[in-house]
């Protein structure tokens, strides 16, 4: 018995050894797996923080949009079996602030190349003119290298274009990419039914025909295939999620296809397909958002600094405000609240963006040609003042670049080795005496090379009576500013070139009172005030006329529209809510000529009380044509404006002064 048992024993105690073994080995295999999940996360995290770096070095002025973009997609990256639907990313900008260029060098930098996919969203895109009809998302996405349930990059470009409504709010039919809603929900498409439809439409023609055949026919047609082109095999292996490999879909006999059909529409699992792990970039230009910035495209003039400080006021309220003028409620929901507002270029970015330029010019002339070419500073200002066009972004400014340096610098080296300019020696370009030519010097001599400057020309135009004319009236504005709302303007410029006159430009408030909005009025007329006060009513000229236009608006929204005049409903309200019409009109034009006969007057006084204060503003533009907010505080006494005012009356004070009056006149209870 003994010799018997041995044996047994001799098993369980193996066994129990093994059991040992594999519960030790359990841990180790889960440990090797977290240490390469570990490994791969941080492999990944490195890439992120690398292309980040990488692209701020090419795109200047969008750090911080940059950062954003990387740490909303940090886990789509990182670990992507966490996403269980799109990540939306929505970029909103003028145009040529690096929306597009962000998402495809991106993309490249990531390793997308074959998963990158962008659609212009106004129907010029690839794969609106397929064989299978009109333009849909899906059929697009079927034909990229984006694999179902895979990680992918979708571009959605020109957004803005794929208006739902139009002007009048009313909805608007669109036929193209009707499933990008369904996509931007839950990332799961459902299958074409046009394609479907198709597909049984030739199965249809197949059968027929067949049935028209004689037997003998039938029976030498029998082992044909459907005849399905590779594309459409594909899109049938995607729509029926088949195994089989394309050339294998494409011999099939039309009996095969219709079991294939009725297999998985009798089905119960779902015919979706699943983009879900998709990375989508939403970018466009809501031109709504910069009605306040940017109503005159060509405008040269504005100070580049001043407009990146009122478009970094913009919000993701400002984003959904403009969407909703476009889409309907719930498809504006479907675009989440990831919106990232690119601001306009500052000035800094500008001055790098032409420095990197004239860098790579005379770094490929060297090599090309060995010379040395120097860009004085004087050139680089002159490509800044006639190439930066704030409201258009880069574009402007990179055709500005190629047409001053490329041509002159190539004949500036043609000319100097002509000359028999050794390698090394050096080629200096300066400005010419005119302003409209290029100077190159080189061994002794000098090269003239015309250069259109068309800006400088323009804003060189004005007469001296032209001149006093625009400064008294742009210095009127800017004073009576300042005496109402207690800060500086942003600026005030007389030598434009994108307008027939001067401009002064203010910080504009988040919530106005209605002493506020009584002293905006009073701005506007302020320009017409000044040239009364200083060259009489009679000389009074006709560049005040939209300065009335406006005056007069603001008094219309005072009584008509925000209930500050003695009258509190509005006039344009009706029963039919797009027939807003103004149905008792008399009574509040008189009140609005009240307000503006008064607020003329006012004007009138504060800029004789300080005419000397006047007199500043006017000497200092008739002498440099512009004034800047510094100097504006300066000659005229007062703070310069913050860079994001939101109200000016002091609601905080006035509350906590009621209340104190409220406890003062309440018993103690």
């Amino acid at each position: 018995m003994t010799s018997q048992t041995k044996p047994h024993k001799g098993n369980d105690t193996d066994k129990a050894s093994a059991a040992r073994q594999d519960a030790a080995a359990l841990p180790a295999a889960e440990d090797a797996e977290r240490q390469q999940l570990m490994q791969r996360m941080a492999a990944r995290s490195h890439a992120l923080q690398q292309a980040a770096q990488q692209l701020k070095q090419e795109l200047f002025g969008i750090d911080a949009i940059i950062d954003r973009v990387i740490d909303t997609i940090r886990a789509w990256y990182v670990m992507p079996e966490l996403i269980q639907r799109p990540v939306i990313v929505c970029l909103w900008g003028l145009t040529g602030t690096g929306k597009t260029q962000l998402t495809r060098s991106l993309a490249r930098k990531l390793g997308f190349y074959d998963r990158f996919v962008e659609v212009q969203m106004d129907g010029f895109s690839h794969g609106t003119s397929s064989w299978h009809g009109a333009g849909s998302i899906s059929r697009i996405l079927e034909s990229s290298g984006i694999d179902e349930g895979e990680p992918g990059i979708l571009v959605l470009d020109e957004f803005q274009r794929y208006r739902t409504l139009n002007e009048q709010r009313q909805e608007v039919e669109v036929q193209r990419y009707q499933d990008v809603w369904a996509l931007l929900s839950d990332g799961r498409l459902p299958p074409s039914v046009s394609f479907l439809g198709e597909l049984e439409s030739t199965l249809a023609e197949a059968r027929y025909d067949e049935q028209q055949r004689s037997p003998g026919e039938r029976r030498a047609q029998a082992k044909k295939p459907l005849r399905v082109s590779a594309y459409e095999a594909q899109s049938l292996k995607r729509a029926l999620k088949l195994k089989e490999p394309l050339l294998e879909i494409m011999a099939w006999p039309p009996e095969r296809v219709e079991q294939e059909l009725a297999r998985v529409r009798g089905s119960e699992q779902s015919w979706e397909t699943d983009y879900s792990r998709l990375l989508i970039f939403v970018c466009g230009n809501l031109d709504e958002m910069y009605e306040s910035l940017a109503r005159r495209v060509e405008d040269c003039d504005t100070d580049a600094d001043v407009f990146h400080s009122h478009s970094l006021r913009l919000s993701l309220i400002d984003v959904k405000r403009a969407l909703a003028r476009r889409f309907k409620p719930e498809q504006v929901a479907r675009l989440g609240n990831q919106h990232l507002i690119y601001p306009s270029l500052n000035r800094a970015a500008y001055t790098r963006i032409i420095d990197e330029h004239c860098a790579q010019y005379t770094e490929q002339m060297q090599r090309s040609t060995g010379l040395h070419f120097v860009i004085t500073p004087e050139v680089r200002r002159e490509i800044y003042a006639n190439g930066v066009f704030p409201a258009q972004g880069t574009r402007p400014l990179f055709s500005t670049l190629h047409a001053v340096l490329g041509t002159p610098l190539v004949n500036a080296a043609v000319w100097a080795l002509g000359l028999g300019a050794p390698a090394g020696s050096t080629v200096e370009v300066r400005l010419g005496a005119d302003g409209q030519s290029l100077c190159a010097h080189a061994q002794g001599q000098q090269l003239h090379c015309p250069v259109a400057f068309e800006v400088r020309t323009l804003r060189q135009r004005t007469l001296s009576d032209f001149r006093a004319l625009l400064a008294v009236h742009e210095a009127g504005h800017g004073l009576v500013h300042a005496l109402l709302f207690g800060s500086a303007p942003q600026e005030i410029r007389i030598n434009v070139a994108s307008f027939e006159g001067g401009y002064a430009m203010f910080s504009d408030l988040q919530s106005w009172s209605r002493s506020n909005w009584l002293d905006r009025i009073a701005v506007c007329l302020a320009g017409r005030a000044a040239e009364g006060v200083v060259f009489g009513a009679d000389a009074c000229s006709s560049g005040a006329e939209q300065d009335i236009q406006h005056a007069t608006e603001y008094a219309s929204r005072f009584v008509r529209f925000l209930g500050y005049g003695e009258r509190l409903a509005r006039t344009d309200v009706t029963s039919e809510t797009n027939e807003h019409l103004n149905t008792d009109v008399q009574p509040s034009n008189l009140a609005i000529e009240a307000i503006l006969q008064t607020q003329m007057q006012r004007s009138t006084a504060l800029i004789t009380a300080h005419r000397q204060k006047l007199l500043a503003l006017v000497d200092e533009l008739m002498r440099h044509g512009e004034l800047g907010r510094q100097r504006l505080a300066e000659l005229l006494g007062v703070p310069m404006a913050p860079q994001d005012p939101m109200v000016l009356t002091d609601y905080a004070q006035r509350l906590q002064a009621f209340a104190q009056r409220d406890r003062a006149h309440t018993p103690n209870s």
